[in-house]
């Protein structure tokens, strides 16, 4: 039975996110960027498959839509058409966006105001030391502002590395961020996010605790990404997780949209796939953390503290590779047993509970 006729056993079972990338290309070029992206790339979508995408991902019933790229607000009419689409199908929709293009508070606010009125439900800045050798910090301020200003859901995300410049701080304490009214502010969330090179032999420098040991390998969960978020990528191609790192990954691109119904043979032919299973319930550091124990010589302790750069490790280190290709078979049991509970024990324990509380 080929992937395009059957249904992945557990579709049903996980809330799915569609990530849609309508262009590699961004005005920044920082260094390690996850996806690759420039002011050079030109690859991009037609509407045609993103309008496509998000009618099979409601059909699939998916969580929500999200927005990124590169950088999506380039193609922005498209952008504006995938959303309202998205929303009228009552799929919340998120955008990530490096904020280049809030020039001055009122743009920004034009900007926002045209986000909104397209059915947007919240908004996602990147920034940090990379992101503002092109795109100033007073930009993401601004749009922010004109954001947070409508009490609208704002989520800042930062570049974490050792001894960075760009902090959080910088953020909530600039004059326009601290003059906004308490509600206003509340609608705003600024994390921290570890800054990963793609290759998995260059390595940087994180606060102390960051970086993950075996005792952190332990307790991680499973990737949020791999298995629950699939991503249309500018170029056509179907990943099977939220983007960092995909391009360089072969065996993560599972489907492209000159293939009918490929939102669902990419679902369907990644879980199929034992590794991606695997990554999903147990983690990818717990995956290097065991291979490590057939093969001492493979060392990775605090070496790492982006769960996507050991995604990187495990699929290209030909070390960690060959133990998994010689042994992985120790492991069906127990990433079977995490699969049940994670998919079908727990939820419907869940299921039972809120329904007696009812």
């Amino acid at each position: 039975m080929s992937p395009a006729d059957s249904e992945a056993p557990l579709l049903r079972r996980r809330a799915h996110t569609l990530s849609i990338m309508p262009t590699f290309t961004c005005p920044a070029e920082c260094a390690d960027c996850g996806t690759l992206s420039s002011p050079r790339e030109r690859n991009r979508l037609a509407l045609a498959p993103i309008l496509a995408a998000i009618d099979e991902a409601r059909q699939l019933r998916f969580s929500n839509v999200v927005f990124t790229g590169g950088e999506a607000t380039l193609e922005w009419k498209t952008l504006l058409q995938g959303i309202r689409h998205a929303a009228d199908h009552g799929l919340p929709v998120r955008l990530v966006t490096n904020a280049h293009w809030a020039t001055s508070l009122e743009t920004a606010r034009e900007k926002i105001a045209a986000l909104i009125d397209a059915g947007l439900s919240e908004i996602n800045y990147s920034t940090g030391d990379e992101h503002v050798r092109f795109v100033p910090l007073e930009r993401v301020v601004l749009a922010t502002v004109a954001a947070c200003e409508r009490r609208f859901r704002t989520h800042v995300m930062m570049e974490l590395k050792q001894d960075r410049h760009i902090t959080p701080k910088m953020l909530t304490e600039h004059p326009l961020v601290a003059a906004l009214q308490p509600d206003q502010f509340a609608a705003l969330t600024v994390l921290s996010s570890p800054w990963m090179p793609l290759h998995h032999e260059t390595i940087y420098r994180y606060p102390d605790g960051v970086a993950c040991d075996v005792q952190a390998a332990a307790i991680r969960g499973g990737c949020s990404s791999v298995l629950k978020t699939y991503t249309l990528q500018a170029d056509g191609r179907v990943g099977s997780c939220c983007g960092l790192g995909l391009r360089v990954i072969p065996e993560l691109n599972v489907a492209d949209t000159g293939q009918p119904g490929f939102l669902r043979r990419a679902i369907v032919e990644s879980e199929e796939d034992f590794l991606k299973l695997w990554i999903h319930h147990q983690g990818p550091a717990k995956v290097v953390a065991w291979a490590a124990t057939h093969n001492p010589d493979i060392k990775w302790e605090g070496l790492y503290a982006h769960q996507c750069q050991m995604c990187q490790r495990l699929y290209h280190d030909d070390a960690v590779r060959k133990v998994i290709e010689e042994h992985w078979q120790e492991m069906i049991a127990e990433v079977l047993q995490a699969a049940w509970l994670d998919d079908v024990h727990i939820p419907d324990s869940l299921g039972r509970l809120n329904a007696e509380a009812a």
